[in-house]
Order: C-alpha cells, then sequence, then structure tokens
C-alpha cells in the first residue's frame, strides 16, 4: 500500500502531547491523518489532516471515527475496546489489536497476565471494591503497608498511593483496584519494545527514571541507565518476554524495577509512545515516535541506538498555579547547547500537569545530568 503522499488514512484515538509527537512524523513522510480527542483544544488538532472531537469511550463515537480510516492508532489506553473488535472485524487494520489493549487496560487483569506467564511481577491481591479491601485489611487477610492501584482510568500518577493504615483509603476510587506489595528497589528502569505485523522486533537502551516524591510522576528520564551490564541484559531479556506473550504491533513500554539483589521485576506496560522514550526525538538515530509509525504501517524498523547520551526532563504545573500558562526563564535554557524544549500547546496549567518536556544531549553523561538538574531549576511552568 502506498502511504505516502495518497489517498491512505491513518487514524489516531487521542490528540495529546504523544499524538501530537507522532504527527510530527506523519507531517515528515506526508501521511494523511485522522484524529480524535474530548478536548477542542488538543495538542493535536493543530497538527493533523482532520480533527475530530468526541469520547473515545463512547461505542458509537470510535467506531463512527474508525470506519473513516484505513489504519487505526492509540495515544491513550482509555478508549472503548468493543468498538475497536468490531472494526478489526471489519476489516479496519487496529494496531496494537483490542486484544492486546484488553489484557492492559484493566490492571488487575495485566497482573493475571503476569502470574500466567511466569513474568516477575510483585506480588498483589485483586478486590472488586474499596470496601472489600478494608474488610480483609480489618480481618488481617491484607497486610499493611502496600500499593494501592486503581485498577482502571489511571494515568500520569493518579490512581497510584501507598497505603501504611486503612484511613491512607479515605477518599479513593470505591471501584475494583488492586493491593501490590511494595518492592525495595534501587532503580526504577524501563524498555520500549517495537514490533511490526511482519515479525521484526526491536528494542532502545535501558533507560533509568527519577520519580517525584509526590505526584508519582517522572521527573528525569536517563539513557542510557546507569546500571551494570549484566542487570540491563537481564532487564532486556524481561522486555521482550513480555512483548513475545503480548504479541503487540507498535510499541510496548515495559516499566521495571530493579530490585537490592538486583533482580529484574515487572511493574506495568504501555501499549504506545511512552513518556521514557521521549529522550529518543533528539538522541536515537529513529525516535519512538517514528518507529511507532513505522511498525503499525508494517514499514521496516529504524536504528533504536543513541546517538548520544540523552536526558529527558518534564515540565510540569507548578504548585500554587492554576491558569494561563506561562513558560519563564525559557530563553535561559536555550542557550545552553545541547538543549530541546518540547512544549506541548496546553494552554491552561495546574499543579503537577504534563506541559512540555526538554531533552538534553552530550557525550558524557554525568554532564547531561548536570544540565538536567541547572534545567530543572532554571525553567518555571507558571500561571499568569
Amino acid at each position: 500500500m502506498n502511504y505516502f503522499s495518497s489517498n491512505f488514512k491513518l487514524g489516531i484515538l487521542g490528540g495529546g502531547q504523544l499524538g501530537k509527537m507522532l504527527l510530527a512524523e506523519t507531517r515528515k513522510f506526508d501521511i494523511q491523518t485522522y484524529v480524535i480527542d474530548p478536548s477542542d483544544e488538543a495538542p493535536g488538532k493543530f497538527a493533523c489532516n482532520k480533527f475530530f472531537q468526541g469520547d473515545l469511550m463512547d461505542y458509537k463515537t470510535v467506531y463512527d471515527f474508525g470506519k473513516q480510516v484505513d489504519v487505526l492508532t492509540f495515544e491513550i489506553e482509555l478508549v472503548n475496546i468493543e468498538a475497536l473488535k468490531q472494526l478489526e472485524k471489519e476489516g479496519i487494520k487496529v494496531y496494537p489489536s483490542p486484544a492486546t489493549l484488553e489484557q492492559i487496560q484493566h490492571k488487575g487483569i495485566q497482573k493475571d497476565f503476569y502470574t500466567k506467564n511466569t513474568i516477575p511481577t510483585a506480588a498483589y491481591k485483586r478486590f472488586e471494591t474499596i470496601e472489600e479491601l478494608k474488610v480483609a485489611i480489618q480481618n488481617n487477610l491484607q497486610s499493611l503497608p502496600f500499593i494501592w492501584k486503581a485498577a482502571e482510568f489511571g494515568y500520569d500518577g493518579n490512581g497510584v498511593k501507598v497505603v501504611r493504615a486503612i484511613d491512607d483509603l479515605q477518599g479513593l476510587s470505591a471501584s475494583a483496584c488492586i493491593a501490590e506489595e511494595m518492592i525495595d528497589f534501587k532503580n526504577e528502569l524501563a524498555v520500549i519494545v517495537v514490533r511490526n505485523p511482519s515479525g521484526q522486533v526491536a528494542t532502545y537502551p535501558v533507560v533509568e527514571m527519577e520519580f517525584h516524591p509526590e505526584a508519582n510522576q517522572v521527573e528525569y528520564v536517563l539513557c542510557p541507565a546507569r546500571i551494570e551490564e549484566n542487570v540491563a541484559k537481564k532487564a532486556m531479556d524481561i522486555a521482550m518476554k513480555v512483548s513475545e506473550h503480548f504479541n503487540h504491533v507498535g510499541l510496548l513500554a515495559v516499566e521495571m524495577f530493579q530490585t537490592q539483589d538486583d533482580q529484574i521485576i515487572v511493574n506495568e506496560v504501555a501499549p504506545r509512545p511512552h513518556n521514557s522514550g521521549h529522550y529518543s526525538i533528539e538522541a536515537s538515530y529513529c525516535s519512538q515516535f517514528e518507529n511507532h509509525l513505522r511498525a503499525i504501517l508494517d514499514l521496516p524498523l529504524g536504528s533504536t541506538k543513541s546517538k548520544v547520551a540523552g536526558i529527558m526532563v518534564n515540565l510540569v504545573g507548578e504548585e500554587g498555579f492554576d491558569g494561563e500558562v506561562v513558560y519563564e526563564n525559557i530563553e535561559e535554557i536555550l542557550a545552553i547547547d545541547g538543549v530541546t524544549p518540547h512544549i506541548y500547546g496546553k494552554r491552561k496549567t495546574r499543579p503537577f500537569r504534563k506541559m512540555g518536556h526538554v531533552t538534553i544531549v552530550h557525550e558524557d553523561m554525568n554532564q547531561a545530568r548536570k544540565i538536567a538538574e541547572n534545567v530543572k531549576k532554571t525553567i518555571r511552568v507558571i500561571s499568569k
């Protein structure tokens, strides 16, 4: 099929920052794109050929949108799976497949998947309601502390909480959840695996993630991770095993813990471009976004190797600011060699909202990390 400068249409469910960055690649190749998002101010609205506003969880909305395109992908997991299944039955190519997404969308089902396939993961228990979990704690059937995770609809640190006492459950979602063992870890790592329908597979290098202690959001992503070679190999092997069992098409980001005794434990996965791969736009020969596009169109995959060490710094709204966004001191970081800011196009900021990221590239990882720290301290995402 001729994808380039043709009548071929790629549909993207979700027009957030991931969709916007994916659209940079479709524009590079002159691939016609349709995007749908709940917000009329979605960042991806201004880079696609045709934009639709609609609810991604509504069956008819997703089905009607999908019937207009040749290949359908998504930048967010919260989409109507039944509509995707029907579209697939009717010949629309959906990548990653609804079957893959169904096993990932619900965290309880995702954890069961790891257990079934002997993939190392933290011990857990599933609960249908928060009340059921409270009863288990009261009857000593669930020990404290643990990590509470909402089974569905969690994102960007929402839907995850450390529970040290039963009172910590107050105000949490009443619906299905899991209680997960707390892992004593050295590092949080991630590996992105890319696969096309022909079976070609490639992996990006292991990255190291540093999280904000309050928001549970990634603050820094470092590539390559500062770990021993044998640990990196173990992480890559487990990521490949996860990928093989999901049999996905497109990108699969596998988040993992490196324990104190250097075991690798899978935390969770995302079947789409991922925050842990943003560094690749500047630091890799082929970015995660271009490779996702190549994969879902069954084109040869690009090189996942890094040209240089890369660090990604997340730009999130500062606490105490809510309203029309201002990027303070951005001119100062633009004056630093190897520093590239990405502004997502969200006009309103609020505390901890993802508003952009900055990539730092350098031949020396230690120097890159120092620059990243300086960037983090310099730029401020505030409101007028």
